[in-house]
């Protein structure tokens, strides 16, 4: 498995794996280099996407194919997106999850990757959700 800079080329794969950006609002995010893909036998299985906070701290949104959960994509796709911060001049990743009832295994990958809880925001949309708020705190 690999790990690369989304291309122009990935913009369909993308959208229907991502789930919430539009094509306006995600091929800026390629050219900016701020899309990563993670791929097996030349296939795309994640995707990484992420925003920068304060110019330099990424807040990530992470989706691997459900065929390749539990093997390492995941980790594969945070611990380049950790590269790409550190060069920034980041100490630390901020990620999210969308609580309910089939989250425990996103909320384990996140203890388990280094992330630690810092709050809950409760009905920050309407209709959905709480929404639980991680930091992973990065090794020089």
């Amino acid at each position: 498995m690999s790990v690369r800079e989304a291309a122009e080329s990935d913009l369909a794969w993308c959208l229907a794996t991502d789930g919430h950006l539009d094509e306006a609002d995600l091929v800026p995010k390629i050219r900016a280099h701020e899309v990563l893909v993670a791929e097996s036998d030349g296939m795309p299985v994640g995707l990484l996407r992420f925003n920068l906070m304060w110019s330099a701290v990424p807040f990530i949104a992470l989706r691997v194919a459900e065929l390749y959960r539990r093997q390492g994509v995941g980790q594969a796709l945070l611990r380049a997106v950790e590269e790409k911060a550190r060069e920034r001049g980041s100490i630390a990743v901020l990620s999210s999850i969308a609580l309910g009832s089939n989250r425990t295994a996103a909320l384990g990958w996140h203890t388990a990757m280094g992330f630690e809880g810092f709050g809950v925001v409760d009905g920050m949309f309407p209709g959905e959700q709480a929404e639980a708020f991680y930091v992973k705190v990065l090794e020089s």
